[in-house]
């Protein structure tokens, strides 16, 4: 295996390398394979480019280590999604990573992916730190989502978009900019929605999909999870910290809702909110508003991400966890010891 020399950048639109499409051109049998827990841009991204690679003659299956959630099951109309079984991988000749650049974000099917003979590639648009372990790369952390960078694939490979391809491509997208709202929204987005739209997306269908169909113990966990909010900094870092259900309690599965309520406070810049989980361990989802670096926060115990998006796995106690995380932003936002 050999390290791709293409250059990491943060910004602009940094087209398919060529190398990266000439090893398309020349296999024939493609995995795609997603992070753990696979989110709505990995999951669009996926389906996208098994459209892509379908339309150029390619033999193309989908495998990831968690199932599909269920309100992206439409994407499953025009793709199938396997989850890992714990074996061998499917016979294949590159296998492709969507949304992370960290081999170990796919979890269970690290050692079985590392251990295969296949070609690596890699698509994403998260920044990365260490030695590349892929043999291709198409990184651009300056795209919003990382179905963009299947659909300039698209381009490259002189496809018109069609309804696959179309659905994948708005799901990623509106999954990573929180429906056109955050900062990373751009003219790029907007031309790709509107492209998705004359390809026949149904945005009001997707919508009802993704946001409309939480369980009635939702509403129930948020509240829960609001009794443990508190502001440091004069409210300008809101931190959360919820341990995990006892018997009887509701669980928060989905988090956007929470950070979102918590961003919208008007003195918020920073949002850490830290969720226990059954294993002791504790899960970190960190957000900014302002020009606060959350990537470069959570990097410091283990996680990484974007600058206004980031998280982190830690394997301390769920108070020790908040103790040192509330104590690096605080410092961070030149704000030691600030309340």
């Amino acid at each position: 295996m050999h390290a791709s020399t293409q250059r990491i950048q943060p910004e602009g639109r940094i087209q398919p390398p060529a190398a990266v499409l000439d090893l398309i051109r020349s296999q024939r049998r493609f995995l795609l394979c997603g992070h753990v827990r696979p989110d709505g841009d990995c999951l669009g991204s996926q389906a996208a480019l098994h459209a892509v690679l379908k339309a150029i003659g390619k033999e193309v299956r989908i495998v990831n280590p968690d199932p599909i959630a269920p309100q992206y099951d439409y994407l499953s109309e025009n793709a199938r999604f396997e989850v890992f079984d714990g074996s061998s991988l499917p016979a294949h000749d590159v296998v492709c990573v969507l949304d992370f650049c960290e081999i170990s974000r796919c979890g269970p099917m690290e050692g079985a992916m590392e251990n295969h003979p296949s070609k690596k590639l890699v698509i994403d648009h998260h920044l990365f730190h260490g030695q590349p372990w892929w043999d291709e790369a198409y990184v651009d952390s300056g795209a919003s989502a990382t179905g963009i960078l299947v659909r300039r694939m698209a381009k490259a490979f002189q496809l018109e978009t069609n309804a696959a391809m179309a659905y994948g491509f708005f799901t990623s997208l509106v999954s990573d900019t929180g429906w056109f709202k955050y900062s990373n929204t751009n003219a790029e987005c907007f031309e790709t929605a509107t492209e998705a739209a004359q390809a026949g997306v149904d945005p009001s269908r997707l919508y009802n999909s993704i946001y409309q169909r939480q369980a009635r113990e939702h509403p129930l966990g948020m509240a829960r999870a609001l009794t443990h909010l508190q502001y440091h900094a004069q409210g300008r870092l809101a931190v959360l910290a919820m341990p995990a259900p006892r018997a009887g309690e509701p669980d928060l599965v989905e988090t956007d809702d929470l950070l979102d309520l918590l961003r919208s406070v008007r003195t918020v810049e920073v949002v850490i909110f830290l969720r226990e989980q059954k294993d002791g361990s504790v899960k970190l989802s960190a957000r900014s508003k302002t020009g606060f670096d959350v990537n470069k926060l959570a990097r410091r115990f283990g996680g990484g991400g974007h600058a206004k998006a980031s998280g982190a796995t830690l394997r301390t106690s769920l108070a020790a966890s908040r103790d040192a995380l509330v104590a690096s932003a605080l410092e961070d936002l030149g704000a030691p010891n600030a309340r």
